[in-house]
């Protein structure tokens, strides 16, 4: 009988969600890339707020990777259909605005339409990454995230590392990475996923030096790569040697590094601060995690770290109504409202957008129970932003991150020397830099 009410519980979630919208209902359609458990928890997230008013119907609508939702995106557009409400990731955020007649910018939509919107209620480095440079909101954020460092305490323990004081410099990092593959503690001392994300993206703002200029292409399209900084040299170097001595292991691209640390291969993993439910789930040791390791002879603390996930976009068709744009900045409202904005980061791990959000979830005890949870948002909010450390507008950035995997990779196979590499990076990125300028200027 608990069996069947549960089936049947889930099949009316389902409908309400995704069925026919009821007689009455002004609908409109969401296209988004979150699948498995993150899909689910979107899923549930669009049901609620189709049950809690008559007015409005969110059709929720999956599409593929991040790349692909983007490109049916755009190719729907131009065809005349494009979905109400879309999912668009971080790095696509300079492509959505250079569009400028496909995008409904959340400032101008909330206005148009009279519903109540605080873009103050949103905590600063998460505003910064979607707003106009004069602070105006393009989108509206959902799946945030921040980079982190996980840590194995059982392999510190068994290195003869303190596992309640993990490091927190490059330095120390790379003794105790050492000291683990020495001792055989684990296979790998340390790795990271979304290399270009967190090894040039993320170290460039915690050292607060520019990714590109124009304040990392905030103020122009005209922005070029400034990643022939020493800085990003020399770490890109230590990494290099790292890999030699063994310390080190390169294990991939994108999120292919994920699972490196919850089997417990990788002591250490530089990776999103959203693998948490994954860690909690499959990690059989006990693990920990900490704040992104700096250089401390560069600077003296750390600056805050940067978002990554992505946000969702308004978006123009000849027949929308205005009831529909109506729907799409009521459930924009909706997202942001304390109860469901700390619903969605204690059941997914993101990171909550708003102050209300992060306060709830410390009122319910939230952190006590899962320790290290607030950390990404301690980390993402300990300093004001800077031109270097708001996050990153550049055009093609996606195939940025490409050249400079490639670009890495031969580094890691001795190939070419790290100084070839960032010139080849530079050079290339430059060259994609210019071909959007070109085409949106």
């Amino acid at each position: 009988m608990k069996l069947l009410i549960f089936c049947v519980s889930l099949l009316m979630v389902s409908l309400i969600g995704f069925g026919q919208a009821p007689a009455g209902r002004v609908q409109v359609e969401f296209w988004y890339a979150l699948r498995g458990p993150l899909g689910e928890a979107l899923e549930e997230l669009i049901s609620r707020f189709n049950a809690s008013q008559d007015k409005y119907w969110v059709v929720g609508v999956y599409k593929g990777t991040y790349v692909e939702v983007m490109n049916a995106a755009i190719a729907a557009f131009r065809a005349g259909q494009a979905p109400h409400i879309v999912q668009i990731f971080e790095v696509g955020t300079a492509t959505m605005m250079a569009a400028e007649g496909a995008i409904y910018p959340v400032y101008q939509l909330m206005a148009d339409t009279g519903v109540e919107f605080d873009p103050n209620r949103y905590i600063p480095a998460v505003k910064g990454y979607y707003s106009y440079p004069d602070g105006r909101m393009a989108a509206i954020p959902l799946n945030s995230s921040t980079a982190v460092m996980w840590y194995n305490k059982d392999a510190f323990r068994a290195a003869g590392l303190d596992p309640d004081n993990p490091p927190r410099t490059w330095r120390e990092v790379r003794e105790a990475a050492r000291r683990i593959v020495e001792a055989g503690a684990a296979e790998i001392g340390l790795s990271c996923a979304w290399f270009p994300w967190t090894m040039f993206e993320q170290f460039g703002a915690l050292h607060n030096i520019p990714f590109a200029t124009r304040s990392n292409g905030f103020e122009g399209l005209d922005a070029v790569l400034t990643l022939d900084h020493p800085l990003y040299v020399r770490h890109l170097a230590n990494l290099v040697e790292m890999q030699r001595e063994g310390s080190f292991t390169y294990g991939g691209r994108d999120a292919e590094p994920d699972g490196l640390f919850p089997a417990g291969k990788a002591a250490m993993l530089i990776a999103s601060s959203a693998l948490r439910a994954r860690i909690a789930r499959e990690a059989q040791f006990e693990w920990g995690v900490t704040y992104l390791p700096f250089y401390d002879d560069f600077v003296g603390s750390p600056y805050n770290s940067i978002i990554g996930g992505a946000a969702l976009w308004a978006m123009k068709r000849p027949d929308a109504t205005a009831e529909q744009y109506r729907a799409v900045a009521e459930f924009f409202r909706f997202l942001s409202e304390p109860e469901n904005d700390a619903w969605w980061h204690m059941t997914t791990g993101y990171i909550p957008v708003t102050y209300g959000g992060y306060e709830l979830a410390k009122a319910q005890g939230y952190y006590e129970v899962n320790p290290g949870a607030d950390l990404p948002i301690l980390q993402l909010a300990r300093t004001p932003t800077t031109e270097n450390t708001r996050g990153l507008r550049l055009g093609y950035l996606p195939a940025i991150r490409v050249v400079i995997y490639e670009e890495v990779e031969k580094a890691f196979q001795g190939v070419q020397t790290v100084e070839e590499a960032i010139r080849n990076i530079v050079t290339r990125g430059n060259a994609l830099l210019r071909e959007f300028q070109a085409m949106y200027e």
